[in-house]
């Protein structure tokens, strides 16, 4: 039997995504999320928020695969290379998917989405370099909630495949 999380649980989850914990018996995770008075959308909000390294925050990017939507699990303080994941997912194109597209397919707005709990099953990939933390924030559903979890526990739950897709700067 599911438990809805409401509002008043002070939690800051997103409501399905506390579900979505608790359905993987991570209920814990529940109550270690951390809500912001204001909006973290972007990495370098949430990071200071929190009070972190960039790096230690995961960001979940949705991205159409031959308009396929895929999930890229990426640190803060890197970019996704599109060639990277268009070779490593074997297709002909690899754009940012629309904003309507990441609601559709996960069931979170831009900027709230976490790395799962999703509303449809896709493709998961992670890069590796999330691997150098212990602990990575991740978004919980909401762009005001985040939660901490260690990467390798993240990466699998997420049913991500780790990969090398991070932008090499020259």
């Amino acid at each position: 039997m599911t438990t809805t999380n409401t509002e008043d649980d002070n939690s800051g989850a997103n409501p399905r995504f506390a579900d979505a914990l608790r359905e993987l018996g991570l209920a814990e995770l529940v109550g270690r999320t951390r809500r912001f008075p204001d909006a973290t959308r972007t990495a370098a909000e949430a990071a200071a928020a929190i009070g972190c390294e960039l790096s230690e925050i995961c960001k979940s990017l949705i991205f159409a695969a031959d308009g396929i939507p895929v999930l890229v699990l990426m640190d803060g303080a890197s970019r996704v290379d599109l060639e990277l994941v268009r070779q490593e997912l074997g297709v002909e194109k690899v754009t940012r998917a629309k904003a309507d597209v990441v609601r559709e397919t996960t069931g979170y707005a831009i900027g709230g989405v976490p790395p799962f709990g999703h509303r449809t099953k896709t493709r998961v990939l992670a890069d590796r370099s999330l691997l150098a933390h212990d602990v990575v924030w991740a978004a919980a559903g909401n762009p005001h909630a985040v939660f901490p979890m260690e990467p390798k526990e993240l990466v699998a739950y997420a049913g991500a495949t780790l990969v090398d897709v991070r932008e090499q700067i020259s």
